[in-house]
């Protein structure tokens, strides 16, 4: 009897399922390494998984060929991925941040978002003379939000922590949140503006639709949501009837529960999922229930993941240079730059004064451009393709080539914002890590310079010398050193080291006067670490006998001895 045995069932799904899986499995192992020690996040090694295993190298892995619509798959999967991410913003802001910081997140967040809204559609429309200017507005709504899931991995990296306030932190999560939901009307009015037959019936709508139900309404809804959830919860919890992991488990169930009734409301569903985060720990009892959990930190390590290898295979390489769109590289790398240089940075630095919890120009620059030293941009990802693709699904079929401005509009919009969310991430993954590299290069460097010239370094005139053991236990009337430093007495070519006495059989004491500075150096350290050095400046041992090859003495009337020379 034979047997027809084929048992392979290669799919696109389960091809998905071995990428998603197989790169969380493989980061999670060098996790640590990777973020704490490179400073590189999973946006930036998600994003290049997603490309190798895309179209563009091996093919595996292409999410334009699922279903019959990928913009509907690509829609949702950013709308989960965004929801979640500033419902947990919402969460993790202190108690009644939002009311205690309403002024300057409102300055920084409507007045920033038009100033960069206008700039980047003249920006656009003097490189892409093909697109009239209201199709400019309609791609640089999309480019105007700041991206929370990018943000999220900057703020809340080791590296911020060490380097960034916490006040600016803090806000910058706060307002990446809030102008992903505030983006719906800057788009909205573009697209009315497109479609609509006159300009009147177009700011009428907006005003109606853009503004009052979409924004005002959604916001409510998600802050009443937010507070009912909260009041339940704590009944709940008052009765022993929800145990922690249940806590937990809201960040995702409350997150997509709120989208889901506000999307079907055709309201804002991404503020609706901001508000309803801030009002369920608006009292603080939330956060103190999972406090020291960690399960929210692995949904958002998956999703990232997922989100940007889907992102990574996602972006159409190919329509970079497209000569029937109109799209060339240098327009688009040129669109980048400028966008960079010219989005935020002017009007953080004009506004900052309003802002309370920006207290000087420096910090004005860092939230203007989100790097400071690091220069490190506020980035744009997830929210600019999810608000693209929201574009496309209101916006006509385009042939090829376009017939109309609109059809232009929907053939361009992907192509030229999809290339700026890459460049987006690739600046916002390595600034990081290549300042941090940079600035340790440097200082080897310039101490490598120092040590090979002789000449001592201007910041060791300073350091305070330290006594020897032949001082101590022989001395007179003779000082301890000859100059007021260790550099000093390099320069006077003394022969007397701040050197410990069992160092000598290393000959560390023995400096040259032309050059031997860190060795110097080192010897000095080892002496002032010693305890009985540590006392006040200017104190010194008092004499004492030599007992047993040993020196004996007094430091601030506390007898002590010391090891000889022999």
């Amino acid at each position: 009897m034979a047997w027809n045995l084929d048992l392979l069932d290669v799919s696109a799904t389960g091809l998905a399922y071995i990428c998603l899986g197989g790169f969380v499995v493989l980061f999670s192992m060098i996790s640590l390494l990777v973020r704490e020690k490179l400073y590189i996040s999973e946006v930036v090694l998600g994003t290049a998984f997603g490309i190798l295993m895309g179209p563009l190298v091996a093919n595996i892995f292409d999410p334009r060929s699922w279903g019959t619509d990928s913009n509907v798959i690509t829609l949702e999967v950013m709308r989960v991925v965004l929801a979640t991410g500033l419902f947990a913003i919402g969460i993790e802001l202190p108690q009644s941040y939002l009311a205690e910081h309403a002024k300057g997140l409102l300055v920084l967040v409507i007045p920033t978002m038009a100033f960069g809204w206008l700039v980047v559609a003249g920006i656009m429309d003097a490189l892409f003379p093909h697109l009239d200017f209201i199709s400019c507005l309609v791609i640089a709504a999309c480019l105007t939000p700041t991206d929370p899931v990018i943000c999220a991995t900057i703020v809340g990296g080791k590296y911020a922590v060490k380097h960034v306030p916490v006040n600016l932190r803090r806000i910058l999560a706060a307002e990446s949140a809030a102008n992903d939901g505030l983006a719906y009307p800057f788009l909205s009015i573009s697209i009315y503006l497109t479609i609509e037959a006159s300009r009147g019936a177009a700011f009428s709508k907006w005003f109606v639709v853009g503004w009052l139900y979409q924004v005002i309404l959604g916001t409510v809804i998600g802050a009443v949501l937010g507070l009912a959830f909260s009041r339940l919860m704590k009944y709940t919890h008052k009765k022993g009837y929800i145990d922690r992991e249940s806590y937990v488990a809201q960040y995702l169930a409350l997150a997509i529960f709120t989208i889901g009734i506000v999307r079907t409301l055709g309201s804002d569903d991404l503020l609706a999922a901001f508000a309803a985060g801030s009002a369920i720990s608006w009292d603080g009892h939330f956060n103190d229930q999972v406090e020291g959990e960690v399960f929210a930190s692995v949904i958002d390590l998956v999703l990232n993941c997922a989100c940007f290898i889907y992102i990574g295979a996602w972006i159409p390489f190919h329509t970079f240079n497209s000569a029937h769109l109109f799209v060339s590289p240098w327009q688009l790398v040129v669109l980048v730059i400028t966008i960079l240089l010219l989005r935020r940075i002017p009007f953080v630095l004009l506004l900052h004064f309003w802002v309370p919890e920006i207290t000087t120009w420096q910090e004005a620059l860092f939230c203007g451009h989100f790097g400071g030293p690091e220069f490190i941009h506020l980035s744009m990802g997830v929210g600019a393709i999810f608000v693209s693709t929201l574009a496309l699904t209101r916006l006509p079929e385009p042939q090829s080539p376009p017939q109309s401005q609109a059809e232009l509009l929907a053939a361009v919009l992907h192509p030229i914002v999809s290339f700026v969310v890459l460049c987006s991430i690739i600046i916002h993954g390595l600034s990081i890590p290549f300042f941090s590299f940079s600035r340790k290069a440097t200082r080897s460097l310039s101490i490598s310079a120092t040590l090979a010239s002789g000449n001592v370094p201007e910041w060791l005139v300073s350091a305070r010398r330290a006594p020897t053991s032949d001082n101590i236990a022989k001395r007179g009337s003779t000082p301890l050193h000859t100059g007021t430093s260790p550099a000093a007495d390099i320069e006077a070519g003394s022969t007397a080291t701040p050197t410990h006495p069992q160092l000598s059989s290393h000959n560390v004491n023995r400096v040259s006067v032309d050059g031997e500075v860190c060795v110097h150096l080192f010897s000095w350290v080892i002496s002032e670490s010693l305890t009985f050095l540590k006392a006040d400046v200017g104190t010194y041992v008092q004499e004492g006998p030599i007992i047993g090859g040993e020196a004996s003495g007094n430091v601030d009337g506390k007898a002590v001895r010391f090891p000889s020379d022999e």
